[in-house]
């Protein structure tokens, strides 16, 4: 049955301590300690223990995440050539749990660095791996054969999905892409392919980091903290400014292409980078790049900053960071500041562009463990702004 660990663990709240539930639902069950867990492979077996002729014995957990396997991932950092720049880019994302959008040409590699994202985001706590298994348990996902979800999650729906199954609801809410992304990363390939109505339902949840179902029975929450990485062509051809391949798209089409992604949307994002096509010279080069485990420890250093600076508040990134603790913790000198007015005039900021880029800078501090925030560290945030002729 669907759901088994949230409803083990409601009983325990209540001082139920024997549980009889399906014999492929025990080791689930076993996640939750100090619980008499009854395996029942039948009604029958259940009727004979009921009745006192052959009990079914009890298991206790003995679960322990240490035995999990957890630094496992398919893509690592560097088997990627090249791209230095995204990379840093991605190592900042994964710092203070940014958003990010890549644009660059087909084949240049941005669905590989997005898939090589999860292998240097800090790896789950217990606390955050139970929260992911109850999602998938509720959802009916949740392989048999691992009964605690230990990695992040990584999902990549198609750009053909309808909004109920990216945000959730249905005539029985369950919970879309987003809320199966929880603690992990929602990949959108494609972008500008998905429909207007989709990408406009990431509004809210990429806001409040929850998404709220509302039906005529009710209304439901699913939580959907998830760090959205997007990946899109220059045009719809995909060569536009490409030094070696021309553009056949015409100015008309271009326009049209970019603006299927609204300013809001876009204003919402943190990091915006170019991803090049990777030269000849890269790609045959024998040379290993950095690998994921080495750009982890950093990024987990940063994590830690961040959890003292926010110990006595629910907030656990810098992207999280709301109107009054940016004025706290991200404030700058007056080079910074002049530094900033002047982007904010040239490339037409909105307030919320001018608050992401602070607390961008704020990650970019937390990376060189330093304490405070300097022209530099303005200066590389405002880079990931993108520029007006860049969107329309």
């Amino acid at each position: 049955v669907n759901g088994v660990l949230p409803i083990i663990l409601m009983a325990k709240s209540r001082g139920i301590s024997n549980i009889f539930l399906p014999e492929k639902n025990a080791q689930e069950a076993l996640l939750v300690e100090g619980l008499n867990i009854h395996p029942v492979s039948s009604l029958k077996q259940l009727i004979y223990h009921l009745k006192g002729e052959k009990q079914i014995r009890a298991q206790k957990s003995q679960f322990s995440v240490s035995n999990l396997k957890t630094d496992i991932y398919d893509y690592d950092m560097a088997y990627i050539k090249g791209q230095e720049q995204a990379k840093r880019a991605l190592e900042i994302a994964a710092a203070g749990a940014h958003n990010v959008l890549m644009s660059g040409p087909p084949g240049a590699g941005k669905t590989l660095l997005a898939r090589a994202l999860p292998s240097i985001i800090p790896q789950m706590t217990r606390q955050e791996s139970l929260e992911v298994t109850k999602i998938y348990s509720v959802s009916g996902i949740l392989p048999t054969d691992s009964p605690l979800i230990s990695t992040r999650p990584f999902r990549t729906p198609h750009h053909t999905a309808s909004d109920i199954s990216l945000v959730g609801g249905g005539q029985h809410p369950k919970p879309g892409e987003v809320t199966l992304a929880h603690k992990g990363v929602l990949f959108l390939d494609e972008l500008p392919e998905f429909g207007r109505a989709v990408l406009e339902a990431l509004r809210q949840p990429l806001e409040d980091r929850i998404i709220t179902v509302s039906r005529a029975s009710g209304t439901l929450q699913f939580p959907a903290h998830f760090t959205l990485v997007a990946a899109m062509n220059p045009c719809p051809c995909g060569f536009l400014k490409d030094p070696k391949k021309q553009c056949v798209c015409t100015a008309a089409q271009i326009i049209r292409y970019q603006k299927r992604i609204s300013g809001p949307l876009l204003d919402r994002i943190d990091i915006h980078i170019e991803v090049p096509q990777v030269k000849y010279e890269k790609l045959a080069s024998e040379k290993i790049a950095e690998e994921s485990v080495k750009i982890r420890d950093r990024v987990e250093q940063a994590r830690q900053r961040q959890a003292k600076r926010f110990a006595d508040s629910k907030i656990l990134t810098n992207s999280e960071m709301k109107v009054q603790d940016i004025k706290k913790f991200c404030s700058i000198d007056e080079k910074s500041k002049e530094l900033l007015k002047n982007a904010v005039n040239q490339l037409d900021l909105s307030a919320r562009a001018y608050h992401r880029v602070l607390k961008l800078a704020r990650t970019i501090v937390d990376l060189e463990s330093q304490e405070n925030i300097k022209p530099q560290h303005i200066a590389e945030a405002i880079q990931y702004r993108p520029k007006e002729q860049d969107i329309y």
